[in-house]
């Protein structure tokens, strides 16, 4: 075998990446009516990947001034083309469904769990048929901004019955709660999971937002225990998307000296760009230092807006490609190192195609190989059956495919090596004699 140690950037660049599921996102607000769905399509912007969608259904609640009625065939068509839109569009989506009339804070417009949860049947199958769009469904349901408090509906015997409907309706999206109790709830614990607890398997997908972040010693409510519930979350987070809201610009959890060590550990994905603003313009204007506990020295003096955008979910760096191949070129072995150096993990599998470009930037020839679930090292082994010349070769990561064209493709982080146009990252050349 004939070894060619690649010669490619192997650093990580400072620059932001567009990876999906992760990052900063922006609301967008939808409301649904017998007649299907409305929604302001001008939020989805070229340079925002991820989307929370806050859904009112209060047009279903007789508390919320409608009558109680399953939503018809129209609403969920409305609810299946915002997903379709921003599937098309090859964006990403937080969803929450709610009662809470323009999602304003309204309290007690819930109705019955028993319409709740047929409504929750309903929405969940319509859900299901976008598995790469959506990165997360929140129960929320309950209470204002379905933040799963306040109202009287938000009890524990309701919750832990939405949780049971949303897991038993849904196979692959994860399903997240707004605090660990509610967890500890559903899955019987009293006084919190105890240390090395072992999540049943029917609640793997079971894990938590937080619309309280860093806003207090137990994130107004959301922890009973900060370090205990924390510990216990970040075993569900270690394969499951977190985030939320960062709240009260007068908490000093947000600076970034102090929060980057539970921001690793709890493998935080997303945040809300929009709130809080005084937070976010804070963090845009607070500097990276070496006093700043956890940071790497890459980004010593930049802002702490860029290090947190950065690190939200997974970020795989390239570290190494090896070729190796026969002498007469019919086989070649590619050895690839990666490096994640993001807050969070990769929680959905790639699909994994190899790409061989020519000289003239046609792909030659392409072989898919086995799927990308995050591994730090790789190694493929394929046959070779190309004409003598040059060859670019590149690794494409996607997560869905619409008419031909990959979706939900992974950038590494190094620069020069994703190729837009093929979506796919460059990882060695090799020629053929």
């Amino acid at each position: 075998m004939v070894t060619i140690q690649q010669q490619l950037n192997y650093t990580e660049s400072t620059a932001k990446l567009d990876n999906p599921d992760q990052g900063f996102y922006l609301p967008i607000n939808v409301t649904v009516t017998d007649s299907g769905a409305t929604y302001p399509t001008y939020v989805v912007t070229n340079t925002t990947k991820l989307y929370h969608l806050r859904i009112d259904i209060s047009a279903f609640s007789a508390n919320a001034g409608a009558t109680d009625h399953p939503l018809t065939d129209a609403a969920l068509n409305g609810i299946r083309n915002v997903l379709t839109y921003l599937r098309g569009r090859d964006k990403s989506a937080i969803v929450r469904f709610a009662y809470d009339k323009a999602f304003a804070g309204n309290v007690n417009f819930e109705p019955s769990l028993e319409v709740m949860l047929n409504h929750t049947r309903q929405f969940c199958a319509v859900v299901e048929e976008y598995p790469a769009t959506v990165t997360a469904l929140e129960v929320g349901m309950v209470g204002p901004w379905g933040e799963m408090h306040t109202s009287t509906a938000a009890n524990p015997e309701n919750i832990s019955a939405l949780i049971k409907a949303f897991l038993e309706n849904t196979t692959t999206v994860p399903v997240s709660v707004r605090t660990p109790q509610m967890i500890y709830n559903y899955l019987g614990i009293s006084g919190g999971a105890p240390e090395g607890y072992k999540v049943p398997e029917s609640a793997y997908r079971l894990g938590m937002f937080n619309d309280g972040y860093l806003g207090s010693a137990n994130d107004y409510g959301t922890y009973g225990d900060r370090e205990k519930d924390v510990a216990f979350i970040s075993g569900q987070t270690e394969h499951l998307p977190f985030g939320g809201e960062v709240i009260d610009p007068n908490s000093t959890l947000h600076d970034i000296a102090v929060c980057l060590p539970e921001m690793y550990q709890i493998h935080l994905s997303y945040l809300n760009e929009l709130w809080n603003n005084e937070i976010v313009a804070k963090w845009k204007t607070m500097t990276v230092t070496k006093d700043c506990a956890d940071a790497d020295s890459l980004y010593y003096g930049l802002s702490a807006f860029t290090y947190i955008q950065n690190h939200m979910g997974y970020r795989f760096v390239l570290k190494d490609s090896t070729f190796k191949h026969t002498q007469n070129f019919d086989t070649l072995k590619i050895s690839l190192t990666l490096e994640n150096v993001g807050f969070g993990n990769l929680t959905k599998s790639k699909n994994a195609k190899l790409l061989f470009v020519n000289g003239n930037n046609t792909v030659v020839y392409e072989k898919s190989v086995e799927n990308f679930n995050g591994e730090e090292k790789l190694e493929y082994t394929l046959p070779l059956d190309l004409q003598a010349g040059n060859y670019r070769v590149f690794l494409q990561l996607s997560g869905d495919e619409s008419n031909g064209t990959p979706l939900y493709c992974l950038q590494f982080a190094n620069d020069g090596l994703y190729n837009s146009a093929l979506h796919a990252n460059l990882i060695g050349e090799i020629e053929i004699k």
